[in-house]
């Protein structure tokens, strides 16, 4: 099969995926439709089912409580920092004006171009996560309502003293004065992608508990999912990509010390270097269990700061919000 073909049957497969998408978000909407129908439904206690009076104006969805408004806040300012570096990185643009503003210090991105993949799969599993990751900004957002915060400054330069080089330092992938950037190949790329999607995953594991509403704990419990498929797949193509290229997962081991060294005195974080005679795609407990960070240990590692301090690294003047205070580590 030549390349002409291999690159038009992939995209078909493209095609047929957002086809497949949209008939998903259609029916979704419906069963959403049918169940808030169903739920304003009276119940006699008896099983039988009383039809209301028609309302003419339905009431609105209760607001998150302040204490889940925060969590979802915070949650907020890390899918903008995930969803910006996506969107640039697959399609070299921002994620739309539509859905920045908000309450809080508003910003802008510093640095982001789109990636030149010479690996087909990694641009389309770029361009796939940038999807989910811009969906999840819009769908906290409505959550919020006027809630929402705005997104704050961002650094996702390729300077040699932007947040990326000084994680890169930090993990030994590069020496004093130079630069990693992140838009420069696969590789790059997919080392970056490893910095935020098992972060992520730990701290929407660790927001859960905090989150009061069941509905809420629903969604939450959703994108947390979402966010360990992209982990997954992308500590996955590291190590399939690391067999050929050593280097790939000895570096993925160094970002994992580095974390390490951030959020506290714990050893939890792991690359993806084999454990005995099997991989390590998934980073568990003995139990099989993921672990969680709080927002603290969080912002430790996107301040790029062991101290306890409100801004630096990947969020040059804070993140915005009532939880913004990364933790003092030991």
């Amino acid at each position: 099969m030549n390349h002409d073909i291999v690159l038009e049957v992939l995209g078909a497969c493209d095609k047929r995926r957002e086809e497949r998408r949209a008939f998903m978000k259609n029916a979704g909407l419906a069963v959403a439709g049918a169940t808030v129908l169903a739920a304003c439904s009276n119940n006699d206690g008896f099983g039988s089912v009383v039809t209301p009076t028609p309302s003419p104006t339905p009431s609105p969805t209760p607001a998150p409580t302040s204490s889940d408004q925060d969590v979802l806040n915070f949650a907020l300012n890390l899918e903008y920092l995930e969803a910006q570096f996506y969107s640039f990185a697959a399609n070299g643009t921002s994620i739309p004006i539509s859905l920045l503003s908000g309450t809080g210090t508003p910003g802008a991105p510093s640095g982001g171009r789109q990636v030149t993949f010479t690996d087909p799969a990694v641009g389309r599993y770029a361009r796939e996560i940038a999807g989910d990751e811009q969906a999840h900004v819009a769908f906290l957002r409505s959550v919020l309502g006027s809630f929402a915060v705005a997104q704050p400054a961002l650094d996702l330069s390729a300077d040699v003293n932007g947040a990326f080089s000084t994680a890169a330092r930090a993990a030994g992938l590069i020496g004093a004065g130079q630069a990693f950037d992140p838009y420069a190949n696969d590789q790059n790329f997919l080392l970056a992608a490893f910095i935020f999607e098992d972060v992520g995953v730990t701290a929407y594991k660790g927001a859960s508990p905090l989150i009061t509403n069941k509905t809420y704990l629903e969604a939450a419990a959703g994108i947390l999912a979402a966010e360990a498929y992209h982990a997954g797949l992308i500590r996955t193509t590291l190590y399939r990509k690391g067999l050929a290229m050593p280097s790939l997962i000895d570096a993925t081991e160094a970002i994992s010390n580095a974390r390490d060294s951030l959020d506290g005195s714990s050893d939890l974080d792991q690359g993806v270097r084999n454990i005995g005679n099997a991989s390590n795609i998934v980073p568990t407990d003995s139990n099989g269990i993921a672990y969680s960070r709080s927002a603290g240990q969080v912002l430790n590692i996107a301040y790029l700061n062991k101290a306890a301090v409100d801004r630096g690294g990947f969020f040059p003047t804070g993140v915005n919000g009532a939880i913004k205070l990364s933790a003092a580590s030991a």
